[in-house]
């Protein structure tokens, strides 16, 4: 029997390497980066798989053009008719539905080229007894374009955890989502300078009115005829999830400082816009060489 003194102890005991992949694929109109640690590169590569198949059914499901999507059902069902759709376009709707209400019309994923407004879409309540259904009571052209990529990343992040991943990060157009000890610095644009931001188990996405290289997909069907918006061209909201974190940014940018204040704070996201430089992380007046991609 070895003493006591020469049992290793759990302090000592020798953790297994942490191996982390990274991959960029097309998905949702954009790039998507994902990127996976775990105890094997096996498990990683199998996570990022897991990962994109997630982000590949949001797309399939909430595409608004697609042949068979939910939202394409949904914009040609007939009137006062139940539509069955998936838990997952539920889930976005009933959080479009919600920031609605706290907005007051002004957060409304129907584009303005038909008369229907969300509040014309009925929405099944939260039974696991049966499928969720939908019922439009009007002509509308839902579009969730502003709020199911954020959904997207929140799926792939739970398909790495759920393959055995202890860190991750899912960038999908600049707008991504951290969890475990995976830690990032972003740069935020603010104004005529960058402001790094340390995110770590969070969200964050941007919304920016004008960025040359958007992708056609973003409408702007958040502007509708009387919308009570400002002259914010630029939002960039923290949240715990991504799907918050990226309908958020519409409410900063469309809203009126008030209610979009209050908006963010009911949702835990945080509004920052407007984050003055610190010392601790003093501004840049150009990016600086070697730094990470921009965050827009």
């Amino acid at each position: 029997m070895h003493p006591p003194e020469s049992e290793p102890s759990p302090a000592r005991a020798h953790r297994a390497p942490a191996h982390s992949l990274r991959r960029l694929r097309v998905a949702l109109g954009t790039w998507v980066a994902i990127e996976a640690t775990a105890e094997s590169e096996a498990v990683a590569a199998r996570a990022i798989e897991a990962a994109y198949a997630e982000v590949c059914e949001v797309e399939r499901r909430m595409h608004p053009e697609r042949e068979g999507s939910d939202i394409a059902r949904i914009n040609s069902a007939p009137l006062r008719v139940r539509t069955p759709i998936h838990a997952s376009t539920w889930e976005v709707l009933r959080l479009a539905q919600r920031l609605n209400e706290l907005t007051r019309g002004v957060f409304d994923p129907c584009l303005p080229s038909s008369p229907g407004r969300l509040t014309d879409l009925e929405l099944s309540g939260p039974s696991a007894a049966s499928a969720p259904w939908v019922v439009r009571r009007a002509a509308l052209a839902l579009d969730l374009g502003g709020i199911a990529k954020g959904y997207a990343i929140d799926r792939a992040i739970a398909a790495l955890g759920g393959a055995g991943c202890n860190a991750g990060a899912v960038n999908a157009g600049g707008d991504l989502r951290l969890f475990g000890a995976r830690r990032e610095t972003i740069l935020l644009r603010y104004r005529d300078r960058y402001q790094p931001l340390v995110l770590q188990n969070a969200a964050l996405a941007v919304s920016d009115l004008d960025e040359s290289r958007r992708p056609p997909g973003h409408r702007g069907y958040y502007v509708r005829t009387g919308a009570a918006g400002t002259s914010r061209r630029y939002a960039a909201v923290q949240a715990p999830d991504a799907m918050t974190a990226d309908a958020l940014t519409k409410c900063v940018l469309l809203c009126s400082e008030a209610s979009a204040r209050r908006t963010v704070a009911e949702l835990g996201g945080r509004d920052i816009t407007h984050t003055h430089p610190t010392s601790a992380y003093p501004p840049f007046t150009e990016r600086p060489a070697g730094a990470p991609p921009e965050n827009r």
